[in-house]
Parts: C-alpha cells; structure tokens; sequence
C-alpha cells in the first residue's frame, strides 16, 4: 500500500472521529504511520472502542487496499463488533479476517452470519477463543450464513464452547456449504453425538478436506472414520483435477484441429478465388478474341461488296469492248490461239488447286474429328470424377452412421454402468458424462462444419462445370459459325468460278486480274480457318486446364477426408484411455467403499459393546455413588494427567495412521503403476 494511500486513511480516519464527537485513539494512529506501504491492516492488542470501531466499519466499507485484517485481543464490545462486520460487509478486497480471543457472544455471531451471507471475497476467517456456541439460536444464525457462504476456504472455531446441538447446526452448514477446505474446531464440548453429526455430513460434503477434533471427548473411532473420510475427499480432488486437466489438454487439441482445418479452409478458398481470376481472364481474353473475329468478318464483308462493285465495273467496260470487239475481229483469230495456251495453263493451274484445296478440306475434317473425339473424351472424364465424387461422399455418410452407432453403444454401457454404481459413482459418472458430451458436441460442431465446407466445394466445383459447359457452348457456336462462313465462301467460290466458266470467252482479258482476286480470297479464308483452328486448340487447352485444376480440388478434399479420418480415431483412442483410467479408479473406489461398509459394521457393533458396557456402568455407578464423594479429588488430579496421555495418544494415533496409509498408499501404486 502506498504511503500516500495509508495517509489518506489516517485523515478520513480523523475526520470521521471528529464528525462522530469521538477522538482519534494514538495508538491507532502510531501504528497507521508504521504501516505506511503494507496491504495488512494489524490491529492485534489495541483497545478499540465502540466509535472507532463504527468509524472503522466506515472506511472499510469502500476501502481497496487492505487484503489482511487482525483484530485479535482487541477486547471488542458486541455493538463495535457489530459495527465492524456491518461496514466488511460490502468490502471487496478484504480475503483474511482475524477475530482471534475477543470474546464474541449472540451478537457477535448474528452479525458474523450476515457478513458470511453478504461478503463474497473473505477466505480466511479466524474465530478461536470466543463464545460463539453458548447461545444456540445465534449460532444457528452463523451456521445458515456459512451455509450460504460459497467462497470461504479456512475456518478456525478453536475454544468456542460449541456443544453437540452446535455440531449439529454446523453439520447442516457443511452439506450445504461446497467451498470450504478446512475447519479447527478443536477444544470444544462436541462429544460423541456432535462428533456422529459431522461424520454423517461429510457423506454429503466433498469439499472439506481437513477436519480438526482434538479435546473434544470424541471416540476414536469416529476420529478415525473422519480421517478417512478427510483422505477420500482428497483423492477425490485429486482425480478431480487430473480429469479436468485432461479435458482441458482436448479441449485445447480440438481447438487446435479447429484452427488447422479453419486455415486449410481458408487454403482453399484462396485457391478457388485464385482460380476464378485466371477464368476470368480468360474469358475476357476470350471476349477479346471474339470482338476481334467479329471485326475481321466485317471486314470481310466490306471487301466482298468492293468485289462486287468492281463487277459491276467489269461489265460496264465488258459492253464497251462488245461495240470494240466488231472493230477488232482479225485480231481475235491471233488472240484465239493466243488464249488457248492460255486457257490449257490455267486450267492446269486450277486443278493443281482443286487438289491443294481438297488435300486440305480433309485434313481440316480429320481435325475436326479429332476435336470431337477429345471433347467426348474430356465428358467421360468428367463422369467418372463426378461418380468418384459420388462414392467419396457414400463412404463419408458410412463413416458418420459408424460413428453414430458407436457413440450410442457406448452411451448404453455408459447406462448399465450407471445403474450398477451407487450415489457417489452416480455423480462422478454424471461428470464425465458431462464433459463426454462437451466433447460429442465439439465433434458434431467439426463435422458440420466439414460437410458445410465440402457442400461449398461441391457447388463450387459445380459452378466451374457450368462455366465450362459455358465454354463448350461458346467454342460449338464458334465452330459452326465457321463451318457457315465456310459454307459461304465456298458458295461464292463456285459463284465465282462459274461466272468465270460463262465469261472466259468474253473477258479473256480481264481473267488474270479475277483469279488474282480469288486467290487473294482463298489466302484470307484458308487464314481465317487457321485461326479458328488457334481458337479451339485455346479452348481445348483451356478445358485441359480447367480438368486438372477440377481432379487438383478433388484430390485435396480426399487428404482432408483421410485427415479427418485419422484425427477421428485419434479421438475415439484417447477418449477410450481416459475410460479405461477412470474405470480403474472406479474399482478402487468400489474397493474404499467396501472397505468402509466393514469399518461401519465395527462401528455398529462397538456400539452395541458400548451400549452393554454403559448398563453394566450403571449398575456399578448405583453401587458406588459412596465412592465418587471420596474420589473426586483425585479424579481432578488424573484428569490432567489423562488429559496430557490423551494428547500423547492422539499425536502417536495419528502418527500411526499417517505412516500405516503412507505404506498402504505406496504399495498399491507401486503395483498398479505398470498397469497404468
């Protein structure tokens, strides 16, 4: 605690007294100063009086930085007790209370039970050498708020003259309670029905783990039956912690498998997103192509009309040569011969032609064939990844039905086991059932999340179909536009030609320049059917591409089936080793509580001894009631004597036992570690 804080509370000290018309104590404020840089407020030996401790119980309402408060000897009235516990009442940060030797009675003890009913922080609380067990409805009062108490761990009820019916009262407090690890109630009046209640309680109460009951006139036998019962509810803690560590070590590898499959997922969303680029480039790519095909049509379109335009030309100046050709007919007889040479050469030359262009009209079928042997090919392919696909996800559903109907056989010899064991096993079982089902809940979460992430692949993989198909489309219209334009060339072509056939008489002269002007068109179709040979060799390759990334995708949703596979039955492996460890302390438990059914049967029939013994006493006590007169001087004097032996009985008892369950405890560990 800074010293600047603990001069705060010095001052609001002395402010407080002075609004209240008391005066500050000296010894208080001394030891204020002293303390300056502590979170321990020690009040132990000081005096305190009725307004200080109102003005304490005031500052202690909100004060932040006292952990530790000790009150012992302080001589405090039951009013400024009262005015202590109501002002620690809402404190948060007070977590040890020391109450020791001051003489705290009815009052006392209903304002204690407030404050544990109201406080929620106070761990430690020291109440020895008071009288909080004389009045028994106050006490009563502080067993309810100990009842209710879910966060005190140590209680010290040392010299606090607590009765049986006190016992009793605190017994139903500890069935109640389910935090507190140890209670000192050494030297108290408890006796034997006091000390049968507390016993009684621990069956219900497996928190307790230390329980103090010297000096109290209780049997040994029951000292003995709450050891064990102490060193049960240990073992149980025990177990208790290693199967919550267990479960906190799945837990963390389920959330580490979440994280692998949530980054493969995301792999693979970056890939398709990946992918969809490249097919979106390639289809604008595409688009491009296509533009560029359509304006070269044009093109050709146009030249077609100029052709047809210059015609029209030619036979214009073809009647012009009709009204020369009267003027001119003895030149023709020398032209005649002259184109008859002529005509045999180029008829040579068109055929040599008509060869050409039918040698390469059946290479360009022989591809085209070709073409549609592959696109049917690539369908099949197609199939057989799609019935592969098929079979993966019937293997898929198989996997999950083997793993329902295994969770359900287990959950039905989880029943039987259940009905076998009794109460205590009942509620362990009810544990593990509860973090088996956390678990079933993770993996189901797993599962769903896997099959939603395989249906996204799957429509993905779909759409990549479609987009294909798409193409496929795009690629038949492509190819029957060409065969069209084909189709049309080859008509003007035989247009053309049989025009030529008509005028070879009648334009002789102008035959050179028409069959340069075909062969020009010829080239530029031959050109336009190489580059839509281009464009379909593209498109297949694209298809090539398309399939490979499509069995690419497939292959990594098999390795992540066979991973989930395998961390599966890395699950159900562990899962069973956890089964078999708490099964195995299941027997040893089974063999504690058979074990304590015979100490219950020595109980039963020490008691009936018991029972013998007190009449045959009874009788003896009748006889000599004359003696006790005489002897009860020196009973006073062995009582102490008996006392001191029973001091020195109890600490060689409890030696005894402590070293007769270190040598049980080791012995079967030592033996049953190899089995583990």
């Amino acid at each position: 605690m800074p010293a600047t804080e603990m001069d705060d509370f010095r001052r609001s000290y002395v402010r407080l007294c002075k609004e209240s018309g008391a005066e500050p104590q000296e010894s208080i404020l001394q030891h204020l100063e002293e303390a300056s840089g502590k979170s321990r407020l020690d009040l132990a030996t000081h005096t305190l009086s009725v307004e200080t401790c109102g003005v304490l119980g005031k500052l202690l309402q909100d004060e932040l930085q006292f952990t530790e408060i000790t009150l012992s000897n302080c001589m405090l009235s039951e009013e400024g007790a009262k005015l202590l516990l109501h002002g620690l009442c809402s404190n948060t940060v007070v977590k040890s209370l020391d109450l020791k030797g001051n003489n705290l009675r009815s009052v006392g003890a209903e304002a204690l039970g407030k404050l544990l009913r109201q406080n929620k922080t106070i761990q430690s609380l020291t109440l020895e050498w008071n009288n909080l067990g004389v009045w028994e409805e106050s006490f009563a009062i502080f067993c309810e708020g100990l009842g209710a108490n879910g966060h005190i761990q140590y209680l010290d009820l040392r010299n606090n003259q607590i009765n049986h019916q006190g016992a009793g009262e605190l017994s139903m407090a500890l069935k109640a309670n389910s935090s507190l690890r140890e209670l000192d109630l050494r030297w108290n009046n408890i006796g034997l029905l006091g000390g049968r209640a507390l016993l009684n309680c621990l069956h219900s109460n497996r928190a307790l783990r230390q329980l103090e009951l010297a000096g109290n006139n209780v049997p040994s036998d029951i000292l003995k039956a709450v050891d064990q019962a102490m060193e049960h509810n240990q073992e149980r803690q025990n177990i208790l912690c290693k199967s919550r560590s267990m479960t906190q070590v799945l837990s963390k590898e389920v959330i580490s498998l979440k994280e692998k499959n949530s980054r493969q997922y995301l792999d693979m969303m970056d890939t398709i997103d990946k992918q969809r680029e490249v097919m979106n480039h390639s289809s604008r790519v595409s688009a491009t192509r296509i533009g560029q095909l359509q304006e070269a049509l044009t093109e050709r379109h146009s030249v077609l009309n100029s052709l047809q335009a210059k015609l029209q030309m030619t036979e214009a100046a073809l009647a012009l040569s009709e009204q020369k050709v009267c003027n001119l007919g003895e030149l023709l007889s020398t032209a005649k011969q002259e184109q008859a040479r002529l005509v045999e050469s180029q008829a040579k030359e068109l055929q040599q032609q008509k060869m050409a262009s039918a040698n390469r009209e059946a290479t360009l079928q022989r591809e085209l064939s070709a073409a549609h042997e592959k696109n049917l090919l690539l369908k099949n392919q197609v199939s057989d990844l799609e019935r592969r696909c098929k079979a993966q996800q019937e293997q898929l559903f198989q996997v999950k039905e083997d793993l329902t109907h295994t969770t359900a056989e287990m959950r039905l010899r989880a029943v039987q086991a259940e009905e076998r064991l009794d109460m205590e096993k009942k509620r362990f079982k009810q544990v593990l059932e509860d973090a088996e089902s956390l678990r079933l809940k993770e993996v189901d979460h797993l599962s769903h999340h896997m099959e939603a992430s395989e249906r996204s692949l799957q429509e993905r993989i779909q759409r990549l179909e479609a987009i294909r198909i798409g193409l496929e489309e795009e690629l038949s219209r492509v190819k029957a536009a060409a065969l069209v334009e084909r189709g049309q060339i080859e008509e003007e072509i035989i247009k053309a030609k049989n025009q030529a056939r008509l005028e070879e008489q009648q334009r002789q002269e102008h035959l050179e320049e028409k069959l340069r002007l075909m062969m020009q068109s010829r080239d530029e179709a031959q050109n336009y059917c190489l580059q839509q040979k281009q464009a379909v060799a593209e498109a297949q390759s694209r298809e090539g591409h398309l399939s490979l990334q499509v069995e690419g995708l497939k292959r990594r949703v098999e390795e992540l089936q066979q991973e989930l596979s395998s961390k599966e039955q890395e699950k159900v492996t562990e899962i069973n080793k956890v089964r078999v460890g708490l099964q195995e302390q299941i027997g040893h438990l089974e063999a504690e509580r058979t074990a304590q059914e015979g100490l219950r049967e020595k109980i039963a029939a020490l008691e009936r001894q018991l029972k013998v013994l007190s009449s045959n006493h009874r009788e003896a006590l009748l006889d000599k009631e004359g003696e006790v007169s005489s002897l009860l001087e020196k009973l006073r004097v062995r009582e102490a004597e008996i006392s001191r032996m029973r001091e020195e009985e109890a600490q060689r008892v409890s030696f005894l036992q402590n070293a007769i369950m270190s040598y049980v405890q080791g012995s079967p560990r030592s033996t049953q570690s190899p089995k583990k």
